[in-house]
């Protein structure tokens, strides 16, 4: 694969000369910030595969000891203490111009926002780690709060309205995406010039389906990622690099 330095001018050209971009965040765009990916080499799953039945709604409904393990890992996770990279600011960069259409990302960190991106220019696909949500009654609550009753002792926190089993406001497995944010989503990827595809291993759908959504619907397709993805063949460009290096490269940030 060449190196990703030799495509940058064309694609910053055509970052420049467009009336409007769609981006699409993964977890490799976190990895700079002290968060772990998921199917990396050094990835969360990669490395303890049992670890993805804590996302995976059936085994955490059924097991107290997965809610259990999810919750102590959730206290412990490097989400609460991450900064935001110069990945995430090279998109703010973008959003400044006035051509970004819209972030749509499979992260729940809150990065992009913490960055500087504005909160309606982020689609979450995936929720958000910042709540937790009751699955019985949906109530949701600042995920703090529920930390600190775990701090406190309470090893599988229940709702504090109904009793029922608290989990991450996020997009577990066996979960379906909301329909009004994935039509936000899908409408993004329709409709722009230029798709970047920003540390994603597209192997998570609906979300992966938008880059080959947006290939057919006419935008030049762009793929910013350590790792090949399967839509690398129908890419107009393929960049393999830090993207904390290749994005501010990308947009002068």
């Amino acid at each position: 694969m060449d190196d990703w330095r030799d495509r940058v001018a064309d694609v910053a050209g055509w970052l420049g000369d467009a009336r409007s971009v769609g981006v699409l965040t993964g977890a490799g765009i976190s990895t700079d910030s002290g968060i772990p990916d998921f199917r990396g080499p050094q990835g969360v799953w990669t490395k303890d595969p049992k670890a993805e039945r804590m996302a995976t709604l059936s085994h955490y409904l059924a097991d107290p000891e997965t809610r259990r393990r999810a919750w102590r890992n959730r206290l412990e996770s490097p989400m609460w203490h991450a900064a935001p990279n110069d990945g995430h600011r090279a998109l703010v960069a973008l959003e400044r111009r006035g051509t970004l259409a819209g972030i749509v990302t499979q992260n729940v960190d809150g990065l992009h926002q913490a960055a500087g991106n504005a909160p309606d220019v982020v689609v979450e696909v995936h929720g958000s780690a910042a709540a937790t949500r009751c699955v019985s009654c949906r109530e949701r609550r600042p995920m703090e709060e529920t930390l600190t009753r775990v701090r406190d002792g309470e090893d599988d926190p229940p709702c504090l309205r109904c009793g029922g089993i608290l989990k991450s406001a996020t997009i577990s497995f066996g979960e379906s995406l909301d329909p009004a944010v994935l039509a936000r989503a899908e409408d993004i990827a329709m409709t722009v010039e230029v798709f970047v595809v920003a540390g994603s291993s597209l192997g998570v759908y609906p979300a992966a389906g938008l880059a080959p959504t947006a290939r057919h619907h006419g935008a030049r397709l762009v793929i910013v990622n350590l790792q090949p993805t399967p839509f690398d063949d129908i890419a107009d460009a393929v960049l393999s690099g830090p993207l904390s290096e290749v994005l501010p490269a990308l947009t002068g940030a």
